[in-house]
């Protein structure tokens, strides 16, 4: 995944013209792994068809 994830940073730098430096990228990596991590749980929680979004989200 690791080999990924560099991939993926590499385009989205290019793609964004966003300079990333070497030193930086293991705190990128670290960071897109959590995200993806996170993501993944939200993408795995089971919803029954009939779920349907909220019209207003309120704090």
């Amino acid at each position: 995944m690791a080999d990924h994830l560099d991939d993926y940073i590499n385009a989205v730098a290019s793609a964004m013209a966003l300079p990333v430096e070497d030193a930086w990228r293991p705190a990128v990596r670290a960071n897109l792994e959590v995200s993806l991590r996170l993501a993944r749980l939200v993408d795995d929680f089971p919803l029954p068809d009939e779920t349907e979004s909220a019209a207003i989200y309120s704090a």
